[in-house]
């Protein structure tokens, strides 16, 4: 029995002429950019979580905070499975690899109050993903690899201060990038009875 091979270019190949953007490039849907880039944001934290072994719960209904980032361990002191918060942002108004040690990130001085409390039960983190301005721009595929462009970082705001009458700009620090490796270090600090 033979199997039927697709065809080049899928079945309506020859058939529909292609779409494109006028810009050039394929033709994207109408979502906002802002809707896509926290598509994206949710994504890299995907990945990021699945590398380091931890699971994901959205919490319902969304009190301020995204995500429960639960990373179990029988080496934690505390518990054998720790869990933090993390609220995701996205800006393309801070360009990749941002010179010096830190960059500024404003935010609502309500979500700030929220993230810098202190003492807390459940620790909380921000992370801020760096996105190139042109959707074209976020992504590239190839056979060995799925490249995201640009980065997330992430800070610990607890006991941050609010300065702004309405909104306060918050510094993160450029080494902190948020992969596999720094949310191992986080949950294992944390796991110990530490902060992030």
């Amino acid at each position: 029995m033979a199997l039927a091979q697709p065809e080049p270019g899928g079945v309506l190949a020859g058939q529909i002429a292609p779409r494109t953007d006028p810009r050039g490039g394929p033709l994207r849907g109408t979502l906002a950019t802002t809707a896509c880039m926290e598509t994206l944001q949710v994504g890299y934290l995907h990945a990021v979580a699945a590398a380091a072994g931890c699971s994901l719960s959205q919490p319902f209904p969304d009190n301020g905070i995204d995500w429960h980032v639960s990373h179990g361990a029988p080496e934690h002191v505390v518990d054998d499975e720790v869990t933090v918060k993390v609220q995701l942002k996205a800006t393309y108004q801070v360009p990749p690899s941002p010179a010096g040690p830190t960059f500024g990130f404003t935010l609502d001085n309500e979500h700030l109050v929220k993230l810098a409390r202190s003492p807390v039960a459940v620790h909380k983190i921000l992370v801020v993903m760096l996105v190139p301005r042109e959707r074209d721009q976020w992504l590239s595929a190839g056979h060995d690899r799925l490249d995201l462009r640009h980065c997330c970082y992430w800070t610990n705001l607890a006991g941050h201060p609010v300065t702004g009458r309405r909104r306060t700009t918050v510094r993160i620090p450029t080494t902190r990038i948020f992969d596999d490796r720094a949310l191992c270090e986080i949950m294992t600090r944390v796991g110990s009875g530490g902060t992030p």
